[in-house]
């Protein structure tokens, strides 16, 4: 069964690029036509808010149009490749289930999602009874725990990174924003491994100011920047990456798209030149049952 569990290069960028966009919000306002809001207060009202895109978009199925992009030596694209999904919030302890629509303009056969979603139901049956037999205890609220102390020492080492300006506001999708621009400091020591991967990017980010939520944010490398993916890679001068939040019903800022251009050494030899974007769609609220089966969207 096709899993396409491999984690997009857009979503590197993400994890690390939501934190400094908040603790940007140290940085003394400069003078603006419109006074800008509280320097102290507003970032404690953003610090509130502050959570992953993981831990956000937890409660809700989405639909998820992926198109990435080969390029040349000159950035022109050489062939795509786009993929349209389902995606399910997790059984705990797991990933959340890709339920794959279409590949390349070509939707999968009736007969192969029937069969898909028989081995899906089949796995959640089974889930359901280990379940029942060895309940887990603390591990899921351990690790939540553990994200967000990680996140926490990534943000605390931000303001060790960056030189960072308020340059004021600006409006997106009709929400006044506060845009601050990030500049990493030459002699910046950083204690944390997103610390060190974070002083190799230019970040611009634009924050609501009513919301106090991160909508927009841009960010390109300044130096060829070594990334864990399981094997050596190298994300070279020069890669960008640009991210968009939405609120979705009135109440919840999730993601709503991502685009890059990324240059990445793999191992000793190969370069990957990729383009790409990402699009969330068509949030519904979502819930697992006492009985771990799959449950009907509520129609939000």
């Amino acid at each position: 069964m096709a899993n396409h569990r491999r984690e997009p290069v857009y979503a590197y960028f993400m994890r690390w690029f939501t934190a400094i966009a908040v603790l940007s919000l140290l940085a003394p306002p400069l003078q603006a036509q419109k006074p800008l809001p509280d320097q102290q207060a507003f970032l404690q009202e953003v610090r509130k808010r502050l959570d992953t895109d993981e831990d956000r978009q937890t409660g809700y199925m989405y639909m998820e149009t992926r198109r990435m992009q080969k390029l040349d030596k000159s950035g022109n694209a050489t062939g795509e490749s786009v993929t349209v999904l389902e995606s399910y919030p997790a059984l705990p302890g797991e990933d959340r289930w890709e339920r794959v629509l279409s590949e390349d303009g070509r939707p999968i056969p009736p007969q192969e999602l029937e069969r898909r979603d028989r081995e899906r139901q089949k796995h959640v049956e089974e889930y359901a009874r280990k379940l029942a037999k060895d309940p887990p205890q603390t591990k899921a609220k351990e690790d939540r725990e553990r994200r967000r102390r990680e996140l926490s020492e990534s943000i605390d080492d931000i303001g060790r990174v960056f030189d960072i300006r308020m340059d004021g506001r600006e409006t997106i999708e009709g929400h006044d924003a506060i845009v601050l621009t990030l500049t990493p400091r030459r002699d910046a020591k950083p204690r944390t491994s997103a610390g060190r991967i974070m002083r190799n990017f230019n970040v611009r980010a634009w924050i609501s100011e009513s919301d106090y939520e991160v909508v927009h944010l841009d960010a390109e490398a300044i130096n060829t920047v070594s990334f864990g993916l399981g094997m050596l890679a190298r994300v070279h001068k020069g890669s960008r990456a640009s991210f968009q939040r939405r609120k979705v019903n009135g109440e919840s800022w999730l993601p709503a798209f991502a685009t890059y251009t990324v240059s990445v050494r793999v191992g000793l030899v190969a370069v990957l030149r990729r383009g790409g974007s990402v699009e969330f769609s068509n949030y519904k609220k979502f819930g697992v049952d006492s009985a771990y089966r799959i449950a009907i969207p509520d129609g939000r």
